[in-house]
């Protein structure tokens, strides 16, 4: 069983956001998918689904898994969003204010030149930021993103329902729910849609 204590995050920092606008525009309850860790091999399969079920979502992407060749463009055609998760998924904490500004500005300007999409978005790897974050993030006009929910997929290869039940059992209105692009995660992710719309609960993004 995993601890509660780290599906459910909780930050006072006003400049790091963790739940969305919340109500979407009938103004029922509301949450955000995100996927962090792409594009990965398994980004059309989840692209499908999200297609399927009528879903849209953020994807933090590391701008060296970003290949012109990856299918970005269906990302962005399909009514995604596409944010900053840097450029090789560092401990940002570890680095100077400098090392961080360079990280986050050569992503940004990787994932731009691709895509041709301004990214607005940044989401700091590991979750781990510091006042030097936020300052780089703020100097080139990224909105650093956490989660109100965590599934903790990454850890659960051997038991993808727990994926599920990490994310129902804790949903509120406006919860940002972080996700990974892991084929557990890919396995459960019908069933996690379905069982949020049964909570009473669509979909936003940022």
């Amino acid at each position: 069983m995993v601890d509660c204590d780290r599906v459910v995050y909780d930050s006072k920092d006003n400049d790091v956001l963790i739940s969305s606008e919340s109500s979407d525009k009938d103004n029922k309850k509301a949450v955000v998918l995100t996927f962090d860790d792409g594009p990965s091999r398994v980004l059309p399969q989840i692209l499908d689904i999200l297609a399927k079920k009528e879903v849209k979502a953020a994807f933090f992407w590391q701008s060296r898994l970003l290949y012109p060749g990856r299918p970005w463009k269906r990302v962005l055609d399909e009514g995604h969003l596409i944010g900053n998760h840097s450029c090789k998924h560092p401990n940002l904490t570890r680095y100077s204010y400098e090392e961080q500004y360079k990280e986050l500005y050569y992503s940004k300007q990787r994932i731009e030149e691709i895509t041709g999409n301004n990214v607005t978005y940044f989401r700091p790897p590991f979750g781990q930021y510091n006042a030097d974050t936020i300052k780089a993030a703020k100097e080139l006009n990224m909105v650093p993103v956490m989660w109100r929910i965590a599934s903790i997929d990454w850890e659960l290869k051997d038991n993808p329902k727990e994926i599920v039940s990490n994310v129902v059992n804790n949903l509120e209105d406006g919860a940002i729910i972080l996700l990974h692009e892991l084929k557990q995660t890919v396995s459960v992710l019908p069933e996690l849609i379905d069982q949020i719309r049964e909570k009473g609960y669509s979909f936003n993004l940022l």
